[in-house]
This record gives structure tokens, C-alpha cells and sequence, in this order.
């Protein structure tokens, strides 16, 4: 649809055309100021008219907008218009007619902004059309898409970290329980974590009271009971 019509991306009302000198060499840099700034020889208005892909810098008379000349612009900046040297308001403009033969002259603006509003438009222009040509190549290019899935005898390993309860979920690490040998190397068993008092310790080591050993009487004590004595007694 956007090739059927033309369309203009920018006008303004006062241009000047001048004629330039030839250049002795292709390499020496343009100047504005060899020209006849003063006496230009032509005065009109310019658009940029743009159809597609497809640009041109059209002269064209002010009142009844009869073409003077244009210039066809296949990219920017290149061969088709050329900034001077010592001005930012005036640029060499590469005409061309019907049969294909060209002509270089001075292109100027009256207002700088009028000259930066020039280089604008013509860089968006073909900005836009170089984001055209690489959507529309990535529409045609076949897209490649990677194989994330498994070969055969592939494997994943996932870590899945440690699992901390316990001792280990408040930073302490569980020490492991010693284990001793007995004659031979057999396994000895565990000492009791809550050893029972023996009944009958060796006399050695049974506990004195003020009261004696009532075994070496021969005798037992009779149990007492409460009220007896005022108070508690153990069996």
C-alpha cells in the first residue's frame, strides 16, 4: 500500500540554487564561500518527496509548483548531496534529468534550522527504510530453533543441598557417635544414656549416713510410716 502513493516528508518555502565551479580534484573540500552567495541563481521552494523505498529532492517553483529540477537520493548522506566545509546552511546537490544526465550545483537555506530540518528528514527516511529491509529479511530467513531436549544416555544431576534439621538447622554439625571395640573386634554395646542406681552397692561404695550399716547388726530396720516420726522416712 505504502508503494502505490507518494508522500512528502518535508517542505520548506525559500531555497537558492547557485551554480558552482568545477572541481579540480574530487578529494578538495567544497566551500560555500566560492560561490556568489549574494546572487543565486535560482530562488523556488523544495520537498522531499518519498515513494517506498524511493527518494527525491524536488525544486519547484514557488507559486505554481512547476518542477525546476530534483534530485533522486538513494541513500544519506552519500553521492547525491554533500554538506561544504566552512557552512552548516548550504550543501552540493546532484541533479539529474529524464535521460539520466546529472549536474552538480550549490544548494542553500536562508535559516540553519531549515538546513538541520534537511539532514533530519533525509536520515530518518532511510533509517526507517534499512528497518524495513531487516524485518522483512528475518520474515524470509527460516528461523532456527535450538534443541534443549536430551540425547541419548544424557543425564541431569540436580544438588538439592543438604537437609537441615535438627542440630544442623541452628549451624551445629551432629557428631558422629563412637562406637568401641571389644575383644576380638566385636561391636561393644552403648553405655546406658540413664544408668540406674545399683540396689546393692559393693560396701565400698555405698553411702554413709550417720545413722551406721544396719546389714552388719544382722538386722532391718522397721519401715516407718507417716505420723510416726514427724516425717517422711524412705523404705
Amino acid at each position: 500500500m505504502a508503494d502505490t502513493y507518494e508522500r512528502v516528508i518535508l517542505a520548506k518555502p525559500d531555497v537558492f540554487v547557485y551554480q558552482i565551479p568545477p572541481r579540480g580534484s574530487t578529494t578538495r573540500a567544497v566551500r560555500a564561500a566560492d560561490w556568489q552567495l549574494t546572487e543565486p541563481n535560482w530562488k523556488g521552494r523544495m520537498r522531499i518527496v518519498v515513494k517506498g523505498n524511493v527518494c527525491w529532492v524536488r525544486l519547484e517553483d514557488r507559486i505554481s509548483g512547476e518542477l525546476f529540477a530534483q534530485s533522486p537520493v538513494d541513500n544519506h548522506p552519500g553521492l547525491a548531496i554533500e554538506p561544504v566545509s566552512d557552512s552548516s546552511r548550504y550543501f552540493v546537490l546532484r541533479l539529474q534529468d529524464i535521460s539520466g544526465q546529472h549536474a552538480f550545483v550549490g544548494l542553500g537555506f536562508e535559516d540553519r534550522g531549515d538546513a538541520f530540518d534537511f539532514n533530519v528528514a533525509l536520515q530518518d527516511h532511510f533509517k526507517g527504510v534499512k528497518t524495513s529491509q531487516e524485518i522483512a529479511k528475518q520474515e524470509t530467513e527460516p528461523v532456527q530453533h535450538k534443541d534443549y531436549s536430551l540425547k541419548a544416555g544424557q543425564k541431569i544431576q540436580i544438588n538439592l543441598g543438604k537437609n537441615k534439621t535438627g542440630a544442623g538447622a541452628s549451624g551445629g554439625a551432629s557428631k558422629p557417635k563412637s562406637v568401641g571395640l571389644g575383644v576380638g573386634g566385636s561391636l561393644l554395646p552403648p553405655p546406658p544414656t540413664n544408668a540406674a542406681r545399683p540396689l546393692n552397692p559393693p560396701p565400698s561404695q555405698k553411702p554413709k549416713d550417720d545413722w551406721g550399716d544396719f546389714e552388719s547388726f544382722g538386722t532391718k530396720p522397721k519401715p516407718q510410716t507417716e505420723g510416726s516420726g514427724g516425717g517422711w522416712v524412705e523404705f
